[in-house]
């Protein structure tokens, strides 16, 4: 099996500037899948470009579902390209966008083909996301309590330092009221599943921990990004209606598995890029500048554990001469 050679990830990143650069003129406008739109059709474009053979195995529909790229579309040229499976995220937080919310990223994962977890029918998994410091120390199958007891001492703070990401849904009531007892803090968003997840393992953020139900393809996406810092998910499928429950049982899908990041993506020579939207806690947004934009990353390789982050300034002028997308 061929694998990856070329460090793919400062090409990767040029792909999610370019979906972020398209999506971010929607900002607050209200309308999410002109936004969606603007980024997969960007992604794809960019994509396209890298000789690469990819397949995505991560991505936001079928192929009845185009524009979107769907699961089992081929990107890339192909040129004798490396093999890779692809996970895509155009735009993570298309709620946040359309309503001028923080922390809609674009964000893309590639790992050598065969290598990346097929979710199947599984839409939702439960998680538990921690940095390096306190990957030996919990279990998804424990109580709140014991889990953040002993993440607080292995990062050598009080329970009450800690900063919890949850997702503000119904589900996760009794979760909130569990962490609450215990007396840490938590910061509640309405979506961003994989911003969580990278919030948690971001030495720079002051999410210690992420925990809750979750996209399933979202958590192999963040697994890439996990495993490249050396953080851990645990992680069960979850699934919330009967209908699912039932399609991963004639899936022989086993819901009492706990996974981790090895089980979801089996390389290290990974690649993964996120490039903000509209700005926030974890990466700044893309601000225009009327000739032009700026945009913030975190760009990764996994074989050398290297971590980017990049600030790029785009000018429209010089940017449009080999460019097929438009964004001003």
């Amino acid at each position: 099996m061929e694998v990856p050679q070329k460090n793919l990830a400062l090409d990767l990143v040029r792909v999610t500037e370019s979906a972020a650069l398209a999506c971010a003129r929607w900002l607050g406008r209200g309308d999410k899948n002109e936004a969606d739109r603007a980024a997969v059709d960007a992604m794809r474009l960019c994509f396209n470009s890298l000789d690469i053979d990819g397949t995505v195995m991560i991505g936001e529909g079928e192929k009845d579902d185009a524009p979107m790229l769907y699961n089992g579309e081929k990107l890339g040229r192909a040129d004798g390209g490396p093999a890779v499976d692809i996970a895509v995220d155009p735009l993570e937080g298309t709620n946040l966008l359309a309503y001028g919310r923080p922390n809609a990223i674009s964000v893309v994962g590639v790992s050598p083909k065969g290598t990346m977890f097929d979710p199947g029918p599984s839409f939702y998994m439960q998680k538990l996301v921690v940095p390096s410091a306190a990957k030996n120390v919990v279990d998804i199958e424990a109580p709140v309590q014991h889990n953040l007891k002993y993440i607080a001492k292995a990062l050598e703070k009080d329970v009450d330092d800690l900063v919890v990401f949850v997702l503000d849904k119904p589900r996760h009531k009794k979760l909130i009221s569990e962490i609450r007892e215990v007396g840490a803090r938590i910061q509640l968003h309405t979506d961003g599943d994989i911003t969580g997840s990278l919030m948690a393992i971001d030495p720079r953020s002051e999410v210690d921990v992420m925990m809750g139900t979750g996209g399933t393809p979202e958590g192999v996406l963040s697994a890439i990004a996990i495993r490249i810092m050396g953080g851990e998910m645990f992680c069960k499928l979850d699934p919330q209606r009967q209908d699912e429950k039932n399609m991963l049982a004639e899936a022989g899908m086993d819901i009492r598995r706990v996974y981790t990041v090895g089980d979801l993506v089996d390389s290290d020579d990974l690649f993964f890029a996120a490039t903000g939207i509209s700005g926030g806690t974890f990466l700044k947004g893309v601000k225009y500048t009327g000739h032009g934009a700026e945009t913030s990353s975190l760009v990764m390789r996994g074989k050398t554990g290297t971590i980017r982050y990049v600030e790029a300034i785009h000018d429209w002028e010089s940017l449009m001469k080999f460019s097929a997308v438009r964004y001003d």
